[in-house]
């Protein structure tokens, strides 16, 4: 196996655990909030400490990586990962509502030096398969789809009180992610280009291209992220068993991983804004079913579909935003990229809570359809103007 090989499956792997981790906190954290939230509105308040760590670790981790390699920075951002396990434990074993959100805190800077994985790969591959190991990167998440509802069924109970051995195992996931950037071989930039300032950041998100893959990065996670984060307290309002939501949301999570596998092709094949406009008209439809009923199968499609469309916005903003920087600005632009990236989870995260517990699951899904909108547009026209050009 060649090193470039052997890189992405490293990588791959390493986003199996780091969406296990993930996966994990959706499903557990806002039923924690529940019993412990000062108020309900709160309920989703770790949940957006998670994507609030994220948000904030960022660009410290995208200029941490320039500085200092791949390698030590994964390595770091496993550790933190490990930290904030801990803590989600200790706090749910005390009752602790704010302790556990400042362990959600620290798994959220552990997401945002993941959220690195799939620009590794692009570093690691040349130009003609950059879409291809990004794609076959976040396949590793399928791994986390998995393995995350299961654990969360099978830690539930495992120790008391319910959930503290959901965070135990989280722990010993991100030791085994921390030992596998150990291994990685990526080579750093070369001293010049970390010494080269490259364009000002105002001028590469100038690019309609660069606007056009933040925004369907940004809205297509936000999208994932408000919906996603609510299922499991619908399901609990609709007085389904949270087997079934933990089985809701496996699906959900294979939908947004499985297509990678052939993601990078249809990208090659058709091109990358064919791709996302079919994944915006993906989250179209699991609205649409989701405004029909709440039965366990409604939900089960709608949460399937939107994590197919979520993996051609996501892959394909992410192929469309490698084409837009150079070397020496990368570390820049994905770090921005990211940022409003986790900046609109926060929202959405803040806002799930507030929404399903007041408004209902049918306000969410209308809430969520114009942020589509304005991203099948924009993707529209980017479309049409490179084929005029």
């Amino acid at each position: 196996m060649n090193s470039v090989h052997r890189n992405i499956l490293l990588l791959a792997i390493a986003q199996g655990f780091l969406l296990t981790n993930g996966v994990t906190l959706v499903a557990v954290n806002g039923l924690i909030g529940v019993s412990l939230a000062p108020t309900l509105w709160m309920a989703t308040l770790p949940v957006t400490a998670y994507v609030v760590g994220a948000a904030l670790t960022t660009l410290p981790a995208a200029f941490f990586m320039k500085r200092h390699g791949r390698r030590p920075g994964f390595m770091l951002g496993s550790g933190l990962g490990m930290i904030g396990a801990l803590i989600g434990a200790f706090a749910v074993s005390i009752g602790n509502f704010w302790l556990l959100c400042l362990g959600t805190l620290f798994a959220g800077a552990y997401n945002a030096f993941g959220q690195q994985y799939r620009f590794a790969a692009a570093d690691a591959a040349d130009v003609t398969w950059k879409s291809k190991a990004i794609s076959l990167t976040l396949a590793g998440g399928i791994i986390g789809g998995v393995i995350g509802p299961e654990l969360s069924k099978y830690t539930r109970d495992l120790l008391v009180p319910t959930f503290v051995a959901s965070y135990l195992v989280l722990a010993g996931f991100a030791f085994l992610s921390l030992l596998l950037a150990s291994r990685l071989d990526i080579p750093p930039l070369s001293a010049a280009e970390q010494r080269l300032k490259g364009r000002p950041l105002l001028e590469i998100a100038r690019q309609p291209a660069f606007i056009v893959a933040v925004l369907a990065a940004a809205c297509g996670y936000g999208v994932m992220n408000l919906l996603m984060t609510a299922t499991p307290i619908a399901m609990d309002i609709c007085r389904h068993p949270f087997s079934d939501a933990a089985f809701v949301l496996e699906w959900h999570v294979i939908g947004m991983f499985a297509p990678s596998f052939f993601t990078g092709h249809l990208i090659r094949r058709f091109g990358v804004l064919p791709v996302m406009f079919v994944g915006a008209l993906l989250n179209f439809s699991c609205i649409a079913i989701a405004l029909t009923g709440v039965s366990v199968m409604h939900f089960w499609w709608a949460l399937t579909l939107l994590g197919v469309g979520w993996n051609f916005l996501y892959i394909g903003g992410t192929a469309l935003l490698t084409e837009t920087y150079h070397p020496e600005e990368k570390a820049k632009a994905q770090g921005f990229n990211d940022f409003l990236v986790f900046t609109v989870q926060a929202i959405t995260s803040l806002s799930s809570g507030v929404l399903i517990t007041g408004e209902g699951w049918n306000t969410l899904n209308l809430i969520a359809a114009p942020a589509i909108a304005v991203t099948t547009l924009a993707t529209l026209i980017l479309w049409w103007r490179q084929r005029r050009a």
